[in-house]
This record gives C-alpha cells, structure tokens and sequence, in this order.
C-alpha cells in the first residue's frame, strides 16, 4: 500500500500552508485587482447616485421612473448583465466595473433618498431662519444629517460589490474569482478556499472600515443612542 505525499499540494489538501508560501504572489495581485474593482465600482455609483438621490426628492414624477429603472436593473442576473454590456465595453475591466456600478445604483440611491426624505423639516427651517440658501442647507444640514442612511447603503453595495467582482473570471478580470474559478476546474481545494476565504475577509474588512468611517462622521447618533 502506498503512503500517502508529505507534500499538502501533492495531496491537494484543502488547508495548505505551502500553497500560501509558493502562490503568495500571485495572491497579492489577485487581492489588489478585487480591491480596485471594488472601490473603483463602488465610487462611481456614488458619483452617479447622488445626483439621482437629489432629482428623484425634488421631482416625484422622476422618482419613480429612476426608482423604477434602477430596481429593474438590479433585478438582471449577472451573466445577463455582462453580455449586455459586451458589445459595448468588450472582455475588459471597464465591463466588470460597468457591471457592478449598475448593481450598485440601486441600494445608494434607495438609501440616499431615504435619507434626505427623513431630514427633520425643522432642521431645515432653522436653516431658511438662519438665511442658508438651498445649496448650503444642502451641504451643511440635509446631507450630513442623511449620512447614516447613506452609509447603510453604502456598505451593503460595497459588501455586494466584493461578491459580485467574483463573476468578472468569465472575462477575465474577476480578481480573486479568477483563482477560484480556476481552482473549481482543476479541483484545486487550496486555491478554492484560500481565495474563498479572502474574499470574505475583504468584505468584512471593508465593511468594517465604512462603519468606522460612518461612526466618525456622525458622532451624534452615538450621543443619541446613549442618551436612549
């Protein structure tokens, strides 16, 4: 009877350490490629949900069709998504990152809206009293006070964004996905797992740092909850 390989790798055991040492290159790049899908994704959204945040408060007739279109896009399955947008952005990051800020339109402007809509309309008219024009009860009172919406919003488009990067390895650029579906085909456990587990201590990581973020941006909820 033969003995089995001292080598893990030989025996693609599901836990090696040797595949960390020998792959942690390799690793790394995959990491910061999920990384800079993500936040580049996730930024973007931002960029286009606020402004949509801000016409669908001030005009109902284009609430619900922006509500309505960004639900409707949420709705597509991935693969769906990224064969729409093929013909356009080809096998390229730009697709994946396409992608993702779609997905991500829906939970940031749902959630920024949200926020503005619950501004106490007496914050506001302290703010008229104390002569702020629209643009500076905007800045000063209205967005900093929808913050913890917003950040709610945020973080779980981030969270999902960590997921969904995963799906870019039918083109290509999928970060760690790319290990992990190469790993699938070859039955590959170490590289399945460890790419496994990486993505989700990127997505615990990140959603760490935004609550972080929120808590430091917005210390008066803090006082609130205590004072309850």
């Amino acid at each position: 009877m033969t003995a089995p390989p001292d080598d893990c790798l030989a025996r693609n055991d599901w836990l090696c350490g040797a595949y960390l040492s020998s792959r942690s290159e390799i690793l790394l790049d995959a990491s910061l490629q999920h990384l800079r899908l993500t936040f580049v994704s996730v930024l973007i959204a931002l960029v286009l949900a606020l402004p949509l945040a801000l016409a669908a408060r001030r005009w109902r007739r284009a609430s619900g069709t922006i509500l309505g279109v960004t639900t409707i896009l949420y709705t597509i399955p991935s693969l769906a998504m990224f064969s729409l947008l093929l013909p356009v952005y080809g096998l390229s990051a730009a697709l994946v990152v396409a992608g993702l800020v779609l997905y991500s339109l829906t939970l940031l402007v749902r959630n920024i809206l949200a926020g503005l809509r619950d501004v106490p309309e007496d914050a506001r008219q302290a703010a008229r009293g104390l002569g702020y024009g629209p643009l500076r009860t905007l800045l000063t009172v209205e967005l900093p006070l929808s913050l913890p919406a917003a950040f709610a919003g945020l973080r779980i488009a981030t969270v999902s964004a960590v997921s969904l990067v995963t799906i870019g390895a039918i083109v290509g650029f999928g970060g760690l996905g790319n290990l992990i579906y190469a790993g699938m085909n070859t039955y590959f456990k170490a590289q399945v797992l460890t790419a496994s587990v990486l993505c989700v201590v990127i997505a615990v990581a990140a959603d760490l740092v935004l609550l972080l973020a929120q808590r430091l941006l917005t210390p008066w909820t803090k006082a609130t909850k205590g004072a309850g």
